[in-house]
């Protein structure tokens, strides 16, 4: 969790930018929607418990892989829907898709500092 890109807070988790410097801007207004919607069963935001994994660019389009708690999530669909919304909002991105993926999967460990705080892991 150390590893986090420079233009993220310590707290978030480190997360794959993939689009290099010409997309960092993008994704860092990207990170700061997704800060604002919250797993429906857990009280924190879903970029500090660690679902988000990485941005895919091509041109102004973008793919974020993301995963959930659990395989069975019974809101993974409405999240999903939430999530590419949240990213449309930020300029210059002309379409984005949500892959849900499962590999690896989530576990605590890939929740942010200031989330393993929240929830009593350190």
């Amino acid at each position: 969790m150390d590893d986090a890109p420079a233009s993220m807070p310590p707290s978030t988790p480190a997360v794959a930018l993939t689009g290099g410097a010409a997309y960092s801007e993008r994704e860092r207004l990207i990170t700061e929607n997704l800060k604002q919607i919250y797993d429906p069963e857990i009280p924190m935001n879903i970029v500090d418990l660690g679902l988000i994994y990485g941005f895919e660019w091509t041109n102004d389009s973008v793919k974020l892989k993301m995963t959930l708690t659990a395989p069975g999530c019974p809101v993974a669909g409405i999240l999903a829907e939430e999530v590419k919304l949240a990213i449309e909002k930020v300029p210059n991105v002309t379409s984005a898709t949500v892959e849900m993926v499962w590999d690896p999967p989530w576990n605590p460990d890939r929740m942010s500092d200031f989330a393993k705080r929240q929830f009593g892991y350190t």
